[in-house]
């Protein structure tokens, strides 16, 4: 495993080489004397990188591959040729690069219209949210799938929308009975801390890097006030999902940061050797142990049948094969699951 990781980086070093290359080719003084007169061929070999190479080498990396990534790729490259290729140079081939940004034109329109449909649907999905038995953690993101295909654009828009709510709207709401993931650590101090951080550097900097660069002292104001809302979002998600179960399914959330829902016959065995606890998680682990001062170690591990698909930030999915645990009830939470394992059995 650790040399695929590792060879993943050889495409991402072409990649680099791709571009820097191109880049030289075009805007260095170096390129300058290494074009040759009739610069047809080259330009026509800088648009095969461009569109070809540039998707393939990207989805390579990723080693995720699909006809719509390789797509908007190549109109990315088509655009990304028109702003480093010369324009007499580029002139022979415009009808390409042109038919690029149609292509990419034709995609943003897609998107603009699939936002259109999201806030059409609205209504509708934040009273299903309200109806739910769910935390709203996880029943918004339901209630959206229901009405609307999903895309990446609409996952992102999703997942700062929650931010949002759970920033400016949840406040008056008292967290409900259960088993929670963060009272053990310092996850809350942590997160208090970063705040204090932020508005300290932001009062401390600002004032002087506005006199130095008035554009990157705004950047850096928006980007601090993001975080800082996002910071006080994650504490509100944390207190206000405990551990929850719902129709054979078990759902874990750690504030914005992650959530997954397990169903309880996928579970193959819950691991509690402490040589394999306090050891180190294998890449296909997902840990639910709230941040803290010093290193602390899962309660148990939930090892699947089949691979799980959890959610991330900016609702980035990806499957784990086994989840790590810390708990404020331990105890508590095993008798849960294994309480609930053997009534699915039973039902077998």
């Amino acid at each position: 495993m650790r040399v695929i990781e590792r060879g993943k980086y050889v495409w991402l070093l072409l990649l680099g080489f791709v571009l820097c290359s191109n880049y030289m080719l075009y805007r260095t003084h170096i390129g300058d004397q290494l074009l040759p007169s009739h610069t047809n061929g080259v330009v026509l070999g800088s648009l095969f990188d461009l569109i070809i190479m540039l998707p393939l080498l990207s989805m390579l990396y990723r080693k995720k591959f699909s006809l719509k990534t390789a797509v908007i790729l190549s109109a990315a490259g088509c655009i990304l040729a028109r702003f480093l290729i010369p324009h007499h140079l580029l002139e022979p081939f415009t009808a390409i690069t042109w038919a690029g940004i149609a292509v990419e034109a034709g995609l943003i329109i897609f998107e603009l219209m699939l936002i259109v449909t999201l806030v059409h649907y609205m209504p509708k999905v934040i009273k299903k949210v309200k109806t739910s038995t769910l935390p709203a953690v996880f029943a918004f993101p339901q209630a959206i799938d229901e009405h609307i295909h999903k895309n990446p654009i609409i996952q992102m828009i999703c997942s700062e929308a929650m931010m949002f709510y759970y920033a400016f709207f949840s406040w008056k709401k008292t967290p409900p009975p259960g088993i929670t993931l963060y009272k053990r650590s310092s996850y809350i101090a942590f997160q208090v801390m970063m705040i204090h951080a932020i508005v300290i550097e932001t009062l401390g900097l600002h004032l002087w890097l506005h006199q130095k660069s008035i554009v990157i002292s705004i950047i850096l104001l928006v980007l601090n006030v993001y975080s800082v809302i996002f910071f006080l979002a994650d504490i509100q998600a944390v207190r206000l999902n405990p551990v929850h179960i719902h129709k054979g399914s078990l759902f874990l959330s750690l504030g914005l940061m992650k959530r997954v829902e397990i169903s309880f016959d996928n579970i193959e065995c819950i691991v509690e050797d402490r040589a394999i606890l306090e050891s180190k998680l294998s890449k296909d682990t997902m840990e639910f142990i709230a941040r803290d001062f010093e290193k602390i170690h899962p309660d148990l591990i939930l090892k699947m049948k089949t691979p799980v698909k959890a959610t991330l930030m900016m609702g980035i999915q990806k499957e784990y094969s086994q989840i790590a645990i810390r708990s404020d009830q331990p105890a508590q939470l095993r008798e849960m699951i294994v309480h609930q394992m053997e009534n699915n059995s039973l039902k077998f």
